[in-house]
């Protein structure tokens, strides 16, 4: 073996050669020690990749908390906005239902009584539906007599009794149209026109 093959071959022995086969190796071993700097480099940069998606992470943590955070202050002001609601839908129904109960209550017909110095009448007796109103709405009438209604409105009316010893009804009574009822036995008459029970209704006294 010449020379220079049994220097080859000792110095790998003893880990001398570099690449390219030749020199000791350690201080002169200049392109293994880039490539370790190399690997060593991509060692080092493990580490800081890592923080980094790390970072990235709590930053999307933070953007899911901040959303869940909005959406629970708009979920509660939907709850505040749908309570007002509800309570003023309440509120207006009890104020409908006020009111209804209050159309009811002036819907119900309110009978005057005739005058205690009004003398008793005979014969036929005239009341005029006049101005969706009943002129006279108190008779004191006397047993034998006639009530004769007329019809002085545009309006349709009708003449029904509502309390008393007399029933009578007397169907529509277009304007001009009459109607009568003939007096047999004493007591006391309350009626009304169905269409406006407000303004139209009166009380016939019969007596003996």
């Amino acid at each position: 073996m010449d020379r220079p093959a049994r220097l080859r071959a000792v110095g790998l022995g003893h880990g001398w050669a570099n690449e390219r086969g030749s020199g000791p190796a350690g201080p002169c071993r200049s392109k293994p020690e880039q490539v370790g700097g190399a690997i060593d480099q991509s060692k080092r940069n493990l580490p800081l990749g890592a923080l980094a998606g790390a970072g990235a992470l709590l930053a999307c943590a933070a953007t899911l908390l901040a959303l869940a955070g909005c959406g629970s202050s708009g979920s509660g002001g939907s709850s505040t906005t749908t309570d007002t609601s509800t309570s003023a839908a309440a509120s207006t129904q009890t104020s409908s239902s006020a009111a209804h109960s209050e159309l009811k209550a002036d819907a119900a017909p309110k009978y005057a009584s005739p005058s205690p110095s009004e003398q008793a009448k005979s014969g036929t007796i005239e009341i005029a539906y006049r101005n969706l109103a009943i002129d006279p709405d108190t008779v004191r009438a006397k047993v034998g007599s006639t009530v004769k209604w007329t019809n002085e409105d545009p309006q349709k009316c009708n003449v029904t009794s509502e309390h008393g010893p007399y029933k009578f009804s007397s169907g529509d009574i277009q304007e001009g149209a009459t109607y009568e009822l003939k007096l047999d036995r004493k007591g006391t008459i309350n009626y009304e026109c169905t269409y406006y029970p407000v303004t139209m209704n009166g009380t016939i006294e019969v007596v003996g």
